[in-house]
C-alpha cells in the first residue's frame, strides 16, 4: 500500500483569509467549511485547509512551500499586493532563483524560478 497526501494543513488564526489569499495566489476558489476550517483546491495541487487554533505562531515552520513562479520578482510583487510579505532579497545561486516571502499570517513559502 502506497499512502497519498490528501491536503496539507496550515494551523493560523483566520481560516477565510488565509484561504483566500492562498486562491488568489495559486488558483482556486476559497472554501468556509465552517469559521474554524476553510481550504482552496488549487489546479493541478492537493488541497490547501487551513484550521483555526488558539496560539499564535512563535517560530520559523519546519516546513514550507516552494512556488513555481517563473518570474519571481513579480510573483512576489503580486503576492505582496494580496498581502504577503517579502523576507530579505531574492537569492541568486547555482540552481536558479529564489524569494522567501510570509504569507499574511507569518507562514513561510518560497518563490522559485530559473
Amino acid at each position: 500500500m502506497r499512502a497519498r497526501v490528501e491536503e496539507i494543513v496550515f494551523d493560523c488564526a483566520e481560516p477565510s483569509a488565509l484561504a483566500r489569499f492562498w486562491a488568489g495566489l495559486l488558483g482556486g476558489e476559497a472554501v468556509e467549511r465552517s469559521p474554524d476550517w476553510a481550504y482552496v483546491d488549487p489546479p493541478g495541487f492537493v488541497r490547501l485547509a487551513f484550521q483555526r487554533v488558539p496560539e499564535a505562531k512563535t517560530a520559523k515552520n519546519r516546513l514550507h512551500l516552494d512556488v513555481d513562479a517563473g518570474d519571481v520578482d513579480a510573483a512576489a510583487a503580486e503576492a505582496a499586493r494580496l498581502g504577503a510579505t517579502p523576507v530579505g532579497a531574492v537569492v541568486t545561486d547555482d540552481q536558479g532563483r529564489f524569494q522567501v516571502m510570509l504569507d499574511p499570517e507569518g507562514n513561510e513559502f518560497c518563490f522559485v524560478g530559473g
